[in-house]
Order: C-alpha cells, then sequence, then structure tokens
C-alpha cells in the first residue's frame, strides 16, 4: 500500500455545502457531527479530483477507470485503487487587532492530525508541548500561545509589547511557549512555488494555539456568510423568496487529506500501488476548484502532496 497526505490551500472563499438548513444561514458549509469544526467529505474530494483529470484529459478512460473506479453504469466491474479521507482543518484564518489575521489552531486538532501523519506515514514531526511528567498542556481558557515574531501581539504606543491577542472581539493573554518547530512543520503543507514565500513567513510569525473551546467557536462563527439575491429583471426589485445566505470557508484556511492507494484491480491496467500515487500526483494540477459557486471565484484551492511510499 502507498500512502500521503494531500493538503488544500483555500485561495478563495470555499463553500463545501451540505444543503439547505432550518438555521440562520440557509445554505451551510459540511461539518464534523461530534466538533462542529468544517470538513469536506471524502466523496466530494474524491469526486472533484476524478472530475478534473477527466477534463484535463492527462489519463485515458482505462487509467482513469483503474485509479478512481469505474463510471456508474459500469460499477460493478472493479473498485478504484485509491481511497480518500475526509478533508479535515488544520489551520484556520482569524481576524486580529495586530497583524490583520492570525492562523488559529488547538491541540485537538494538531493531536488528529498526527493520528493520521501516522497512519499515512508521512514524515512532519508534530512535537506538542508536554509537561514534566510527558502529559500533554493545553492553553488555559485566557490564554493563546503564539510562535515566531508574535507579530499578532498588540503593542503600546511606546513600542512595548502589551502580550495581548485580540482575535475577532476576544481578547487572550499570550503565552511564551515556544512553537517554532510546530510552525516550521506546518509550512511544509503549503505549496513549494514562488508565490507562497511570504505566506511561509507570515505563518511563522502568526501561528496560535487556541483552548479547546475557544478554536471550536471561532470554527463555528467565524465563517464568512454571503448574502444573495435574484432581481426581478422588470422591476430590479428582489423576487419573492429570492434572499438567501450562504456559507464558506474563509481564504487562507488549510485542510488535509489521507490518501491510500493499492494495486490497481483493472484488468486492462495493472499498476502496482507506488504506480497509482504516482499517476495521482505526477497528474494533480497545482490549483482546483471545490465546492459551489466556481462561476463567481469561489473554491479555488493549491494542492500540496507529502509522502506517496
Amino acid at each position: 500500500m502507498s500512502k500521503s497526505m494531500l493538503f488544500l490551500y483555500a485561495e478563495s472563499s470555499l463553500h463545501a455545502g451540505s444543503g439547505r438548513a432550518l438555521g440562520t444561514v440557509d445554505l451551510p458549509i459540511q461539518r464534523e457531527r461530534t466538533t462542529g469544526y468544517p470538513m469536506i467529505q471524502s466523496g466530494g474530494v474524491k469526486g472533484r479530483l476524478r472530475a478534473q483529470m477527466e477534463t484535463e484529459k492527462k489519463l485515458n478512460k482505462d487509467e482513469l477507470w483503474a485509479l478512481f473506479g469505474p463510471d456508474t453504469d459500469n460499477a460493478s466491474e472493479h473498485a478504484g485503487a485509491l481511497s480518500f479521507g475526509d478533508a479535515r482543518l488544520l489551520l484556520f484564518p482569524v481576524r486580529s487587532l495586530a497583524g490583520v489575521f492570525a492562523w488559529v489552531t488547538s491541540v485537538d486538532v494538531l493531536a488528529r492530525f498526527v493520528r493520521e501523519l501516522a497512519l499515512t506515514g508521512v514524515q512532519l514531526q508534530i512535537a506538542l508541548p508536554k509537561d514534566n511528567n510527558g502529559n500533554l498542556l493545553h492553553p488555559k481558557d485566557d490564554k493563546v500561545w503564539v510562535s515566531g515574531k508574535r507579530n499578532i501581539v498588540e503593542v503600546t504606543e511606546q513600542g512595548q509589547k502589551k502580550n495581548t491577542v485580540v482575535l475577532e472581539e476576544f481578547c487572550f493573554n499570550a503565552e511564551d511557549v515556544n512553537l517554532a518547530q510546530i510552525a516550521a512543520e506546518l509550512v511544509k503543507a503549503l505549496p513549494d512555488t514562488p508565490e507562497y514565500a511570504y505566506w511561509k513567513q507570515a505563518l511563522m510569525d502568526g501561528l496560535c494555539i487556541l483552548p479547546e473551546d475557544a478554536f471550536r467557536d471561532f470554527a463555528l462563527y467565524a465563517t464568512e456568510v454571503q448574502t444573495h439575491i435574484k432581481l426581478d429583471p422588470n422591476k430590479k426589485t428582489v423576487e419573492t423568496g429570492m434572499l438567501w445566505t450562504a456559507e464558506s470557508l474563509p481564504v487562507d484556511s488549510l485542510l488535509y487529506v489521507p490518501v491510500l492507494a493499492v494495486g490497481s484491480r483493472s484488468e486492462k491496467v495493472k499498476l502496482d500501488a507506488a504506480a497509482v500515487m504516482k499517476k495521482l500526483t505526477d497528474n494533480l494540477p497545482a490549483r482546483i476548484n471545490f465546492g459551489g459557486d466556481e462561476t463567481t471565484g469561489q473554491g479555488f484551492v493549491a494542492l500540496k502532496v507529502l509522502g506517496g511510499a
């Protein structure tokens, strides 16, 4: 079996919808049932990658079927050789009073990411802080752990650090916990193209680890909510019932997807697991659209793959 980790970095708002809801947002995004964290279900990830490769015609039909499985009408012939996990949230951008915005995460999110890294065998060394007895540490309710130059920490008029971080309307006390190693490892999930040099340094300087409840609240309530209308072409007023809201993940969100490959099951295309994974990674585009509203510029994500052994 060959394994890798696929990272999705949102370059525009991303709406992976879950259908209509009865809450305050008409078209919410997909979320985990237990935590409420945003996600993209595995079927959507696989389907979108398959559609993109079919459109670009880098693979012939037999190769495409070998990797992703046949079309529905021929589904009984064999299964695809690739398995995709859900796209889960790793870093979430939140507005900051200093430094414009910060990438926030939590010990819980990082611990789940470490578990997925163990599944795929990807060598990222996420060393979570521990006490002298080897127990994982967590930020206190009013604390936040910050990294690098701490450019999200407020500064007084005299140029002195106030040691406070204001995210949205909430104030936290910054704690001096060295996150440089974690930030340096997470930077590897960003694309290696020249335009990402700035964002890699910004992540080194703007990473926050929040208490679990605070991170959950931001993931629940700090997403983008956009209002849409449909106008009557003659009256130029909103048609009855044609006012709705749609939720999206904000720009600069980072998600990860475990990818597993086995040898192809197709009689026409014989590939071992490593060759299947190589076919996928060699033909992945640098960018792709996920979710809805593609024609309005939504859902552009940059792709990065680590692993593949």
